[in-house]
């Protein structure tokens, strides 16, 4: 077994711990999984860019000119992306999510990997170390806050369960009035930083006392306003890298093929995508869009982004396309 390959399962074995340990943190909190969680997250992460470094040092072959090394740094900096955001807003308990998603693609990664292949001659170019992972790391963003998002589904259609249950019926004057608290203290918490300060929604906290498993559960989870706040800050790094990404490219191409713009179907797909997300960063500013309905966009703006990446390059001709 190489170097390479050792690495790489390394990497694998590493997302299956964090993810084991991350997600029973998800589920019961339990402070001792998160610490085994951590560090394997760290490994797995860490291992991937030693590996793609490795096999760049060894080949004198950038590692991103075929679709094994762009999922390999996709999934690397998607974890990457969550490690930073979680040490900053305590987001560990989304941890188990992203590193299956992590070794998931690292695994269908390995299905991609062709050897240590030369590039074609389009791809000799000083832009491909700028564009790439430009492009790639905006991808790995939007996935990270399309796990913020989910998550926020599931706690609120959770949370409205409860509200929906009779015994709450007597909270809707008291929950319409803290939700007004809660935008004030979420506009509050934009502009200063401060997540902490984002309470949990009365329905969840008067259930969580009435001694509702479900509510306590809930309310360990971080405040649907918080993780809004959260996946806003996430979306709107992808879109700076993507915009960076997409402008780029078009030098590149201008480089390579004699114009900014060919619609080729990925730039097209990109550009679409794109501006799918200035939509959400739009529909984010207005308040009546603001958590869920932007918490289901931020979830199709994902599924874009894996058409444009995967569906685009693979089932699609085009001069982008990674079909042999």
């Amino acid at each position: 077994m190489t170097t390479d390959q050792i690495l790489i399962l390394i990497a694998l074995s590493a997302y299956i711990m964090a993810t084991l340990a991350l997600l029973t943190y998800f589920l019961s909190r339990e402070p001792f999984a998160r610490m085994v969680g951590i560090p394997f997250a760290f490994l797995g992460c860490i291992t991937q860019f030693v590996e793609l470094l490795l096999r760049w040092q060894t080949t004198h072959i950038w590692p991103l000119t075929n679709l094994y090394g762009s999922l390999s740094l996709f999934s690397a900096m998607s974890v990457a992306f969550f490690i930073g955001f979680a040490l900053r807003y305590d987001l560990w308990f989304l941890g188990g999510f992203v590193t299956a998603l992590a070794g998931g693609f690292l695994g269908y990664a390995l299905s991609w990997n062709e050897g240590y292949l030369p590039p074609v001659p389009a791809l000799q170019s000083y832009w491909i170390k700028i564009h790439v992972p430009l492009v790639v790391s905006s991808y790995a963003a939007f996935m990270v806050a399309a796990v913020a998002s989910v998550v926020y589904l599931i706690k609120y259609y959770f949370e409205q369960s409860l509200e929906g249950g009779a015994p709450m019926a007597g909270l809707s004057a008291a929950g319409a009035a803290a939700g007004a608290g809660n935008l004030g203290l979420r506009m509050q918490a934009e502009a200063t930083g401060d997540l902490a300060s984002l309470r949990e929604s009365p329905a969840t906290a008067a259930a969580a006392a009435r001694g509702n498993a479900l509510a306590q559960w809930l309310a360990t989870l971080p405040s649907l306003a918080k993780l809004d706040v959260v996946t806003y800050r996430v979306t709107a790094a992808g879109v700076v890298l993507l915009a960076v990404g997409i402008v780029t490219g078009a030098m590149w191409a201008k480089e390579a093929w004699g114009a900014y713009w060919q619609w080729d179907p990925k730039e097209t797909a990109a550009l679409a995508s794109w501006i799918l997300y200035l939509g959400y960063m739009h529909l984010h500013s207005r308040r009546a869009w603001q958590g869920v309905r932007t918490s289901w966009v931020s979830v199709v703006g994902f599924l874009s982004i894996m058409f444009c990446y995967l569906g685009v390059n693979i089932w699609i001709s085009g001069l982008h396309s990674y079909k042999m």
